[in-house]
This record gives C-alpha cells, sequence and structure tokens, in this order.
C-alpha cells in the first residue's frame, strides 16, 4: 500500500501522479505499486513539486509497519529516534 499526500503542487504533477495511482481526496493519492515504480512516482515528485510539498508513506517491514519520505517546505520533519520514525515540527515563522 502506498500513500502520497499533496499540498500546493502544480496540476501538472497531479495529472502524472493520476496515472499511477487513484486521486482519493484532492491531494491524496493511494495505490499499490511495486518498489522499482514507488521509486520512480517519487522521482516524478521530486521533480515536479516546484514550491509544494509531499509526503510518500508506504508498508514495510520495520517495527512501525510503514516508512515515510517528505519533500518540500513543511512545518513536519521526519525524525529517527532509537530506530522508529516520528515527525518532528520546526518551529512556527514569523510573519
Amino acid at each position: 500500500m502506498l500513500v502520497i499526500v499533496t499540498e500546493n503542487v502544480p496540476p501538472r504533477l497531479r495529472g502524472r501522479l493520476a496515472v499511477w495511482l487513484v486521486e482519493v481526496r484532492a491531494g491524496v493519492y493511494v495505490g499499490n505499486p511495486s518498489k522499482r515504480l514507488r521509486e520512480f512516482i517519487w522521482e516524478q515528485v521530486a521533480d515536479g513539486i516546484d514550491e509544494g510539498n509531499a509526503v510518500m508513506v508506504w508498508r514495510t517491514n520495520t517495527e512501525s509497519g510503514y516508512d515515510f519520505e517528505t519533500i518540500g517546505r513543511n512545518r513536519r520533519i521526519p525524525v529517527d529516534f532509537d530506530g522508529l520514525r516520528l515527525v518532528s515540527f520546526l518551529p512556527q515563522e514569523d510573519p
């Protein structure tokens, strides 16, 4: 199982993701691709993200049962805590 959530990405990237995955909500894509296709899809996201951001979550054989990657500007950043991938928040920017 693979889930990609995008925010503020160009329409061309949304259309590209819809080729391989089902868009179940605006900016939320779900599918069950192979590892090779998952890596290819993430390359497409990295190439087309522009000013947006995205997170990709997939099922894997880890303690938590999943792993994830992020790209783009976002307050949430992945951190490794004793072998477990968790999410930390960056301080809020002043306007």
